[in-house]
């Protein structure tokens, strides 16, 4: 017996909320502004080294998920190769936790960078494949709702988590990274046997190769023809480029307020409260109001944050001692964005080409994190401040450009 339209978008809507909250309790355990960033500088120090993690963040994202996605558009059950990028985002983690000795001690850092490297891959697919799939099984005006299910329903368990294990992983001098990247990997390989129970209908088999040459040129075509995805684009690279500084605010922290260990915990717990606080208000704002209004907000927003942690800098230590857990506050409201981008160009872009919309976003705004490493020198070189200003003024950029984006419902 065929299962009712409504009843089987009930339960897509159950099970791809339940990935997106077994990934999320992995996540925690693997932050980009606190645990990566701590863990590269035990085992590297210059900031340049800290500076190349996002440099592999968003080529991860970008390139490969580029170039396999007619392969991807074109799989007639995506949940099968959604389930599979799950398991393999799983396993760098996995490895690193069996090469990382107690007390965090790896084998070297470009041994770490090249695993990390190998999951933001698997990752960039992984972000293809769910845009994909959801644009295939959940209507627009409910994505915004999934956004809170998945987050919101993934922060409670995942701060319980981080509460319970990570005081003790990162007490001492010598954290245990070895428990924490297994720790991880074991949660996204389960995050991939919840999506199998889908209720998905196979789609007719699109073409499942092109040549660079061919991938290149319509991309071209895309930028150049689609004014609308286009700006997208920008916006999603100058909102995106906030990631390069990720890495920079647990160093600051430390050097000029002695924050480590501990505080690196409750970072971690307070970004993602935040997260799912700000879920509450934008994913039912999002499908009342459209994509386009949040996603404007979210920019202005993290415009602020390199501002307020420059202003820390000149107030008196136990004053910024107490106020620093407030970056990371607004750093919650950065994930989120990406997903209202997403959501973004799922509802401007042809739902049959959505995989290669989606990847070609995620590599332009990649490619402006070539100069991440050189943001990590310029800190070096000059100071936290400068480039933290610097960032806001992107920001700021990306923020004005949201008043030349179309609002796509109204056009419906």
């Amino acid at each position: 017996m065929a299962t009712p339209p409504d009843a089987a978008l009930s339960r897509n809507f159950g099970l791809l909320a339940l990935q997106q909250l077994v990934i999320r309790v992995g996540w925690i355990f693997k932050t980009e502004s606190v645990i990566i960033p701590a863990f590269l500088d035990s085992i590297a120090g210059p900031a340049w080294v800290r500076g190349m993690a996002p440099v592999l963040n968003r080529l991860g994202q970008g390139l490969p998920g580029f170039l396999l996605s007619a392969r991807l558009q074109g799989t007639p059950l995506k949940k099968r190769m959604l389930a599979a990028s799950c398991v393999v985002m799983g396993l760098p983690w996995l490895v690193l936790g069996a090469v990382t000795g107690t007390g965090g001690v790896a084998a070297s850092w470009p041994v770490f960078l090249l695993l990390y490297g190998l999951f933001w891959c698997f990752a960039g697919l992984n972000q293809v494949l769910t845009g994909t799939l959801q644009g295939k099984l959940i209507p627009p005006a409910r994505r915004g709702r999934l956004i809170t299910a998945g987050v919101l329903g993934g922060v409670i368990p995942a701060v319980g988590f981080a509460w319970w294990l990570l005081p003790g992983w990162l007490d001492g001098d010598r954290p245990d990274y070895d428990r924490i990247f297994l720790f991880t990997g074991v949660c996204f390989v389960l995050a991939g046997l919840c999506v199998l129970p889908l209720r998905e209908s196979p789609d007719v088999q699109g073409p499942r190769r092109r040549s660079l040459r061919d991938q290149l040129r319509g991309a071209w075509e895309i930028l150049r023809v689609e004014r609308d995805y286009r700006t997208a684009v920008i916006v999603a690279g100058l909102f995106g480029s906030s990631i390069m500084i990720f890495p920079h605010y647990q160093a600051l922290a430390r050097e000029r307020f002695a924050l480590e260990g501990i505080h690196w915990m409750t970072w971690v717990v307070v970004q993602n409260l935040s997260m799912g606080a700000a879920s509450l208000v934008v994913g039912p704002a999002a499908d009342r109001l459209g994509n386009r209004l949040v996603l404007r907000v979210l920019v202005f927003a993290s415009a602020g944050i390199p501002l307020f942690a420059v202003g820390l800098t000149f107030l008196e230590p136990a004053t910024a001692h107490d106020l620093f857990v407030w970056v990371f506050v607004g750093i919650g409201l950065i994930p989120i964005g990406f997903r209202v981008i997403a959501n973004y160009i799922l509802e401007i872009t042809p739902a049959d080409d959505h995989a290669r919309h989606l990847s070609l976003s995620q590599l332009c705004t990649a490619a402006s994190f070539l100069a991440s490493p050189l943001l990590g020198l310029l800190i070096d070189w000059t100071s936290f401040e400068t480039v933290f200003v610097l960032q806001s003024a992107l920001l700021l950029g990306g923020g004005l450009l949201t008043f030349r984006l179309i609002e796509p419902r109204r056009l419906s």
